[in-house]
C-alpha cells in the first residue's frame, strides 16, 4: 500500500480519516463501523446507494441504473488492455492522450486517474517522478494497471466518483478521459471531483463532441440502449451550464477533425509531433467546422 494513498484516503460515508488493519487487510473508521476490503493492495471502497439513481433516458424507460455493477461487468466483458485493432483508431487514441498530457502541469505531484481504464497514463507518467492513482469503479482495470505498470509512485483505487474516498483539497490533477458521457449526472460528477482537487489544481475533461447517440434495440430487455453506453452528448452550451455552478475556471478546446479521421488522414500525419499536428488540426477545425472532441480544463479557485 503506497503512503501517498493512505494519507488521502477518508470515508466517503463520513468524511473520517480511514484506518488501515495491514494484518487483515482492510479499512475501517472508528465511529460508523465501516469496513472496506484490500484485496491485492487495491482499496475497493464503494458504497451502495440508498436508491436507484436514473438519468434521462432510465427515467424516459422507466428503468433503473446500477451503473456500478454494470461497469463491474463491463471491465470483465471487454479487455481494456488488448491492442486496439486499426492503425487509425489507435492513432486518434494517441492523439487524444498527447492533448492530455499537453494540460497537465509541470508541478503537479499526484495526479488522479479517474476511470483509468487500461492505465496508460500511469503508464506514461511511471518514471517522470510524478504520483499516479489508477482509479476505477471496477476491480478489474485498477488491478490489471497495477500489475501491468508496477512503481513505488503508482497506486490503484476501487471507488466511485459520486462517493470518492479521498480528502478534499488533497489532489493537484484530475483526468477524467471520455468518462462524464456515461454518468447519470454529469453536474455532480464534475463537482465531486473538483471538491477533491487543491485550491488551483487542475481537472481535465475529455468527451465527444455534439455527439449524435445511437440506439439499438437491446435483446434481452427490448428496449432502446445508446451505443457504447453514452447516456449524454456535450456541447459548448451545456458544458457552460454545468461549469457555471462550480468555484472554478475553465476553458475548452475542440480537436480531432472528423474529416481527417473518417479519411484516414490521421495516420498519414501520424508522423507529425504533437504541435505541428495539433496545428493542422486546428486550421482544419477552422476551415471545416467538425471536431469530434471537446476537451476541459478547470481550474479550481
Amino acid at each position: 500500500m503506497k503512503d501517498f494513498l493512505l494519507q488521502i484516503l477518508a470515508d466517503p460515508l463520513s468524511g473520517e480519516e480511514l484506518i488501515y488493519n495491514k494484518e487483515k487487510k482492510f479499512f475501517y473508521t472508528k465511529t460508523n463501523g465501516s469496513i472496506y476490503p484490500v484485496p491485492d493492495e487495491i482499496p475497493v471502497i464503494l458504497i451502495n446507494p440508498q436508491k436507484p439513481v436514473e438519468s434521462i433516458l432510465h427515467r424516459n424507460m422507466n428503468t433503473a441504473f446500477n451503473y456500478a455493477d454494470h461497469y463491474q461487468k463491463d471491465a470483465l466483458t471487454f479487455n481494456y488492455f488488448s491492442k486496439i485493432e486499426t492503425r487509425a483508431t489507435r492513432s486518434e487514441i494517441k492523439r487524444l492522450h498527447q492533448a492530455i498530457i499537453k494540460k497537465i502541469d509541470a508541478n503537479a505531484q499526484l495526479i488522479l486517474d479517474a476511470g483509468c481504464g487500461n492505465g496508460w497514463l500511469a503508464q506514461y507518467f511511471l518514471n517522470k517522478n510524478k504520483k499516479i492513482i489508477s482509479m476505477d469503479i471496477s476491480i478489474e482495470n485498477p488491478l490489471k494497471a497495477l500489475q501491468s505498470f508496477p512503481g513505488e509512485n503508482h497506486a490503484a483505487l476501487t471507488a466511485d466518483v459520486f462517493h470518492l474516498p479521498l480528502k478534499n483539497n488533497s489532489v493537484d490533477c484530475i483526468v477524467a478521459s471520455e468518462i462524464i458521457e456515461h454518468v447519470y449526472d454529469p453536474n455532480l460528477f464534475v463537482k465531486k471531483l473538483v471538491d477533491i482537487l487543491k485550491p488551483g489544481g487542475k481537472l481535465i475533461i475529455t468527451t465527444p463532441y455534439n455527439e449524435k447517440i445511437e440506439y439499438f434495440l437491446c435483446v434481452h430487455c427490448n428496449l432502446p440502449t445508446p451505443k457504447n453506453a453514452h447516456l449524454h452528448s456535450f456541447n459548448k452550451k451545456n458544458i457552460t451550464a454545468i461549469l457555471n455552478h462550480v468555484n472554478a475556471n475553465w476553458k475548452g478546446k475542440l480537436i480531432a477533425n472528423k474529416y481527417l479521421i473518417k479519411t484516414r488522414m490521421n495516420v498519414l500525419l501520424d508522423f507529425l509531433p504533437f504541435n505541428l499536428w495539433s496545428f493542422f488540426d486546428s486550421m482544419t477545425n477552422k476551415i471545416l467546422h467538425s471536431p469530434t472532441r471537446f476537451i476541459i480544463e478547470i481550474i479550481k479557485k
